[in-house]
């Protein structure tokens, strides 16, 4: 063999080494840090939802009660004009099925929220989809339960999203996995909750999430929900980033412990598939929330 020859072959043995090594620290990495791999590698069917109870949450996304309940609509020209940088972003469900993750980027996108579960019985089919193929077009990711307090304890469905795809990666790129609460679509607006009980029902999910995962998760209410179904709680203002909906020219007054939004979903359609969402910062703002 020509010393040309040798040389090549241990060129590609080292590189071999080092990608092997690499991948390996890699997985230890995610493995310390309690988190999936960036790629979600099943592809969930959803379970029958319960036909007497007449449950569809194919249906069911962040906002998808909001309208009814508060009706609004967003001003862009007042959007562009708010002081603080903004970073454009959206959502999406089952309700999307198979995104253009590519043209959402090329058009702006920077990071999606994608429901991942919802109860303790419903997994979005369209998840890995979503999620991975937000992941493979540069978008920073994250997933979202959306939540039926009357159904089982915060603790049970907050385990059923982290071992459904809401788990959490220091890896720069996916978001701190969110709790979507908003108006009952099967019924009573709080769930049959009192209030008491809903602030109660919203930590225990909380605190289920920061031990499963590391990071508090991401809340997504309404000012108007979170007042007549939590009392205003100011509890979770200084652990837990806010995902305010209001589809308005502006986020409006926040609930209680709260001094900002961290993501504002300001309309339920426009330029990026799914619902609007705007970033209350620049990029890195942004990067830094993802990394935690």
């Amino acid at each position: 063999m020509s010393s040309t020859s040798r040389s090549a072959r241990t060129t590609r043995s080292t590189a071999t080494r080092r990608r092997t090594t690499l991948a390996a620290l890699a997985a230890t990495v995610a493995l310390v840090a309690g988190a999936a791999a960036p790629a979600y590698a099943d592809d969930p069917a959803p379970a029958a939802a319960p036909a007497a109870r007449g449950d569809h949450p194919e249906l069911d996304f962040a906002g998808s009660t909001v309208a009814a309940h508060e009706g609004g609509d967003a001003d862009p020209a007042a959007i562009r004009s708010l002081a603080v940088t903004q970073t454009a972003g959206m959502d999406v469900s089952g309700w999307q099925g198979s995104v253009d993750w590519a043209t959402a980027a090329a058009n702006g996108a920077t990071f999606a929220y994608v429901k991942a579960t919802e109860g303790t019985t419903y997994r979005n089919p369209s998840f890995a989809q979503q999620y991975n193929g937000s992941y493979d077009a540069g978008l920073i990711r994250g997933a979202y339960h959306f939540a039926l307090p009357d159904r089982s304890s915060g603790a049970t469905q907050a385990d059923f999203l982290v071992d459904h795809g809401g788990g959490w990666s220091a890896d720069g790129v996916t978001l701190p996995p969110a709790l979507d609460i908003e108006y009952n679509p099967y019924g009573a607006t709080c769930y049959g909750l009192s209030q008491g009980a809903m602030v109660a029902w919203i930590h225990s999910f909380s605190d289920t999430v920061l031990a499963r995962t590391g990071r508090y998760p991401t809340i997504y209410t309404t000012t108007n929900w979170w007042s007549q179904c939590t009392g205003n709680n100011g509890d979770f203002g200084a652990t837990n980033p806010l995902w305010i909906a209001r589809y308005a020219s502006s986020p409006g007054t926040l609930p209680n412990g709260w001094g900002y939004q961290t993501i504002w979903q300001y309309a339920s359609s426009g330029t990026f598939p799914g619902d609007q969402d705007l970033f209350n910062g620049a990029y890195d703002r942004l990067q830094a929330l993802a990394a935690g």
